[in-house]
């Protein structure tokens, strides 16, 4: 019996009567030692006893077995004739509390496994420390957890979240020195935020993003606070942008190589005709057009369905001719003695296969018009189509546009040259973007503000203006965020915070649940 009070402190001054092992389950039999006992209403002390009841009271575990205290209690009559109380029941602090059935230790465990977990989860968990308790109870107990005690930040951090995407908002504040939640507001207006501003005073800087409804909340709660626009969103919003004006010049980003004409032997060298060295040239053409695509020699392969040493071969290869060696076998074509005066026909713009036919029969082909036309689909010369440029999408664009410079690879740079020097419009953006990205990443550069929308009002481009005539209406909030350590960081790590508390609970948390767990949970 001396043993229990050494591991469970909280068990002293009861008069323990036994301790019963059933299975893993063990009952502490104990009763109250007190003479009288306070009133729960007037406060009254009393001594007077209407009767006594057993309460069972769940309790932490002792090693591997759960420990219930039967614990006998006391119910005093009130002794004051004005009190709405007849009889009341005597609580033992640190142990009891009011109609509840854990004593307030195991109560305390409980509300901090259903805080970070939620009813279910919090169930299944609270099972392992051999502790029975339903989803439903957890859910309770989060419920009837106090408020953290009110206070008023000096910087105040303010951003939204979604109850239900796209349909149902509420507004997370955060103090930016603790970095903990202090408060949920049911909305994102800037009513709801102007009115908490009234009822706490002493704010001194608000950081926000770029939403009206919070700057106009700022304005109207506490107008004599700094609000900082946060640094992320001004990137953003810049990336937002440049990324709306190259889509509007993709245009002039697909430009195409000048044409060239079609692979034609010198005129010195035999041209080799059959079947087998038109499939050749084909394959040849093939093969090096999925290279300059950028397809790998096995993805080339696979996509024309044949050998991967054939199409490593072709790649390797410069040109066609060096794959179609002299056949000893074959003897020479009928149309040999006539390929000189066809070349000059060809080079004269004649390119009819019945007129050549026609020319060469008077001049003693016997051939047949078959021969003529293969010979001709490999000589003739003709212009090949202009090929399209692959054009990046306008979003990495943008990312090479934004990076800083140190963090883009070689091939970056020489994409992103290459970009440039198909749209010079390019450089007139990535310059002003690159210019403005230095203001954010650099801290003390408010004062350089006014030159950026200067020199972004007179841009030839309606989305750079746009956004320039943002920074102009906002410009206090935006040079405090250039000028002023404080950003977002952390109220966007809350947020992120309350999505994960959100789908624990299977997006059925109601806002005053949602609110509790927010705000307890460290």
């Amino acid at each position: 019996m001396e043993i229990i009070p050494a591991l469970l402190p909280h068990l002293t001054g009861l008069r323990l009567e036994a301790v019963v092992v059933r299975g893993i389950t063990v009952r502490i039999d104990a009763a109250t030692q007190t003479v009288r006992a306070p009133c729960g209403v007037c406060g009254a002390w009393s001594t007077t006893v209407h009767g006594r009841y057993l309460r069972r009271l769940a309790d932490v575990r002792l090693g591997s077995h759960e420990v219930l205290v039967a614990l006998t209690i006391r119910r005093f009559a009130c002794v004051n004739a004005e009190c709405r109380r007849q009889t009341f029941v005597e609580q033992m602090p640190g142990l009891t509390r009011r109609h509840a059935r854990h004593t307030v230790l195991a109560t305390g465990d409980l509300q901090a496994v259903a805080a970070a977990l939620g009813g279910r989860p919090g169930s299944r968990l609270a099972q392992r420390f051999t502790v029975s308790v339903s989803r439903s109870t957890l859910i309770r107990m989060i419920r009837r957890m106090p408020d953290p005690s009110p206070m008023t930040p000096t910087v105040l951090g303010v951003d939204d979240f979604a109850r239900r995407r796209g349909h149902r908002y509420a507004t997370v504040l955060l103090d930016m020195h603790t970095r903990r939640p202090i408060d949920v507001l049911p909305d994102r207006t800037a009513d709801t935020l102007a009115a908490w501003l009234r009822d706490h005073p002493g704010v001194q800087i608000i950081c926000r993003d770029r939403g009206g409804s919070y700057a106009e909340g700022a304005r109207k709660g506490a107008p004599d606070a700094i609000q900082v626009a946060d640094r992320w969103h001004l990137l953003k919003n810049l990336s937002d942008t440049v990324e709306k004006v190259i889509r509007g010049h993709r245009r002039c980003l697909r430009t195409h190589d000048e044409p060239t004409s079609a692979l034609t032997a010198p005129a010195d060298e035999p041209v080799r005709t059959g079947r087998r060295a038109a499939n050749t040239r084909q394959r040849h053409t093939a093969v090096h057009a999925l290279r300059a695509e950028g397809l790998s020699i096995s993805a080339t392969a696979r996509q024309l369905d044949m050998n991967v040493r054939t199409a490593r071969k072709y790649a390797h290869a410069t040109t066609a001719e060096a794959l179609i060696g002299p056949n000893a076998s074959s003897r020479p074509s009928v149309l040999a003695p006539f390929h000189s005066y066809l070349r000059q026909r060809l080079t004269d713009g004649v390119h009819q296969t019945a007129v050549l036919h026609a020319e060469i029969v008077a001049r003693g082909y016997r051939g047949s018009l078959r021969v003529l036309r293969d010979w001709l689909a490999i000589n003739r010369t003709r212009p090949t189509p202009a090929t399209a440029v692959r054009v990046p999408s306008a979003r990495r664009i943008t990312a090479w546009i934004m990076r800083p410079g140190h963090k883009l690879t070689d091939d970056d740079r020489i994409n992103l040259t290459d970009a440039r020097r198909r749209c010079p419009d390019l450089d007139t953006v990535a310059d002003l973007a690159r210019g403005f990205a230095a203001l954010v990443r650099h801290h003390g550069t408010g004062q350089h503000l006014d030159a950026w929308i200067n020199r972004a009002r007179h841009a030839g481009y309606p989305e750079i203006r746009g956004f320039a005539a943002g920074l102009a209406s906002d410009r206090d909030a935006v040079v405090a965020g250039l000028t002023q350590p404080w950003s977002s960081g952390p109220v966007e790590g809350q947020v992120n915070r309350i999505k994960t508390i959100k789908r624990q609970m299977y997006g059925r948390a109601n806002l005053d649940l949602l609110r509790k767990r927010v705000l307890t949970t460290p």
